[in-house]
């Protein structure tokens, strides 16, 4: 597993796409630099890039792309969007800080920028925690502090992958929203859950019409009982259930029949299960 090192660095400084740098650094040739190809960020907007070339244009590169050594040339840590306007312009060099910086520093380097900026979409964001979590071997309460972000809000932007690839792409193209995509996880059955989407990328479903076709769902896959399993759950189960879920922090569901019951347990990962499981064995 890679050692975890702090950043170290001003990265406030960093993350501006042209302000002034009272750091003077060096320059590179462009065909020395090369894009980081695992960072967050797959999608650039031409449109932002030619907007960031005219003020290259007018007022030249203020602030310093950073960089690291990779190879026998360089990689961008911070500033691809500058390195590609540069291209559009047909630049041949450009100022540069260069850093020595460890595979997954420069991960959290370039999540932090993008995050900064909100210039990624859901699904971009979820697959960086995700690429932190897996490749680097970070906790997700690791990578929550890393970011600025809440351990929960980092859970729920992973829990987000979880969804097929038809609908991960309608919440990264924007056809969807994030709280559409949270209210589709209920969904016990993908065929519903894909109509539903496109239903909602057509602007049909809002996000209280879909978590409660998700409920009804639910609903529908069940069983129906007999009037003898119809009496509730009385106050002892109940009781367990609210102390068990303050107890847990999580939902949980105590499922009482006759004769025998079920103890439903929420969780949103494997970290999550492992820590729920920790708990249950102290």
């Amino acid at each position: 597993m890679p050692k975890k090192k702090g950043l170290g660095l001003g990265l406030g400084a960093l993350f501006d796409d042209n302000k002034t740098d009272p750091v003077a650094g060096q320059t590179l040739r462009l065909n020395e630099i090369e894009p980081n190809r695992e960072q967050p960020r797959k999608n650039f907007d031409d449109e932002s890039i030619s907007s960031l070339a005219d003020s290259i244009k007018q007022h030249g590169i203020l602030q310093p792309l950073l960089v690291r050594p990779y190879g026998s040339s360089y990689q961008i840590v911070a500033g691809e969007r500058r390195w590609r306007a540069a291209r559009m312009l047909g630049l041949s060099e450009v100022p540069v800080q260069v850093k020595e910086l460890s595979d997954i520093e420069t991960m959290q380097i370039a999540l932090i920028e993008n995050l900064q900026r909100e210039n990624l979409n859901p699904v971009e964001e979820a697959k960086g925690y995700s690429e932190l979590v897996e490749s680097f071997g970070m906790t997700q309460e690791e990578v929550a502090k890393t970011v600025g972000r809440s351990r929960s809000a980092v859970a729920n932007s992973m829990r987000l992958l979880a969804l097929p690839d038809e609908v991960l792409d309608m919440l990264e193209n924007g056809d969807i929203s994030v709280g559409h995509g949270k209210a589709l996880l209920s969904f016990d059955n993908e065929e519903k859950l894909i109509e539903a989407a496109r239903l909602a990328s057509q602007g049909k479903l809002n996000v209280r019409a879909l978590e409660k076709m998700a409920a009804d769902s639910k609903k529908e896959g069940k069983p129906k009982k007999n009037s003898s399993d119809n009496t509730r759950i009385d106050s002892y189960f109940k009781e367990m259930e609210i102390s068990l879920n303050e107890a847990l922090g999580r939902k949980v569901k105590v499922d009482y029949g006759k004769n025998k019951g079920a103890l439903i347990l929420e969780f949103y990962d494997k970290e999550d299960l492992s820590q729920l499981a920790k708990k249950l064995s102290e």
